[in-house]
């Protein structure tokens, strides 16, 4: 039963105790009855609201996915390669120019990979201990 048939319901049970609408209980109650049937439509027109409101974010997320499979493409797709068609020796890189290093940090033995842009910085943290590793890039003497 809805909150107006409710109202409604309550509205019979006082029309049926005959009380009169110029006395003061029956204009009190004929009052606040009219005020409860005001409420309960607006607050079917709320939950009417909501629901449209729903229905077009439902719509509107909807189309912002379409568009972001169109401008990133569908990344569950990149994600489904298997393990398995990769041959042995076979090198898998997101970055066709990316080149790793690798250094072993003297104070805990870790073994450090990192960019070329961390060369040109010289130095990093190891992520295992903080101990600052530095590079330096100049040209040997030796040769």
């Amino acid at each position: 039963m809805t909150t107006s048939e409710k109202v409604a319901y309550l509205k019979g049970l006082v029309e049926g105790l005959g009380l009169d609408k110029n006395e003061k209980e029956g204009k009190v109650l004929s009052v606040i009855l009219d005020i409860l049937e005001d409420l309960s439509y607006d607050v079917e027109e709320l939950h009417d609201g909501i629901d449209e409101l729903g229905e077009g974010l439902d719509a509107v997320s909807d189309d912002l996915e379409d568009v972001e499979d169109i401008l990133f493409g569908d990344e569950d797709d990149e994600d489904d390669w298997d393990d398995d068609e990769l041959e042995e020796g076979d090198e898998v890189l997101d970055d066709e120019d990316l080149v790793l290093y690798e250094a072993q940090c003297p104070t805990c033995g870790e073994t450090v990979t990192f960019e070329e842009s961390v060369l040109e910085q010289g130095g990093i943290a190891c992520p295992n201990c903080g101990e600052n590793l530095e590079f330096d890039l100049g040209e040997d003497d030796a040769e």
